[in-house]
């Protein structure tokens, strides 16, 4: 049991909403509304129970999955905060500039399934991304209070597909994209910090 409470840690109110906050900005469900409405409108059904919970393994599995994965490479979890606060730092600026760095059509196309887990579950939601950005905060946040954001951030990725209509109606495009650039400044932040923090425990 000691064991266990030391792998998982303490669940930390401050280490759950701050990360709940970098992993929402990444993961960008009202961002992608559009794109769910486009799929809906080439008739692919689009099942925000399976997109969550699709979402949901995937993400928890490469959140335990993934130190064990840089160990076997011999990558310190530090470097890879600050490889991983970098590529961050290009998504922030995507969000922000409304430039294109990371090109996914090619791989989204060429990728087959139901709608609900390819491309939306994967590699939209929980894409290379969301696991860079939670392999590089496991070196700052415990394991349990990243289940508890995560769980928290499918809840509202949930919220956001069942309500893509009535959000795009009511808020408007002018509104999506205020939030998209608001969060892109926190994830801006973040990647900074994670990089020149880890920095400086290296150093």
């Amino acid at each position: 049991m000691e064991a266990i409470r030391n792998f998982f840690g303490v669940i930390d109110i401050w280490q759950v909403f701050s990360s709940f906050i970098f992993l929402i900005a990444i993961i960008d469900p009202f961002g992608n509304i559009p794109i769910t409405i486009a799929m809906e409108k080439k008739g692919i059904k689009i099942s925000a129970n399976k997109v969550c919970i699709a979402s949901l393994i995937i993400l928890l599995s490469f959140l335990f999955l993934g130190e064990w994965i840089l160990k076997l490479f011999g990558v310190q979890i530090e470097y890879f905060a600050i490889a991983g606060g970098f590529v961050i730092f290009l998504m922030a600026l995507e969000m922000i500039l409304d430039i294109t760095i990371f090109q996914n059509d090619k791989l989204e196309g060429e990728m087959s399934g139901g709608g609900s887990i390819v491309p939306l579950a994967f590699p939209m939601y929980a894409g290379p991304g969301a696991f860079t950005a939670l392999l590089a905060i496991t070196a700052e946040y415990s394991i349990a209070s990243l289940c508890v954001s995560l769980i928290a951030c499918m809840v509202v990725l949930y919220l956001v597909l069942i309500g893509t209509h009535w959000l795009t109606k009511y808020l408007g495009p002018t509104a999506l994209y205020i939030i998209r650039k608001f969060f892109g400044i926190i994830v801006l932040a973040i990647a900074c910090k994670l990089m020149f923090g880890n920095l400086a425990a290296i150093f």
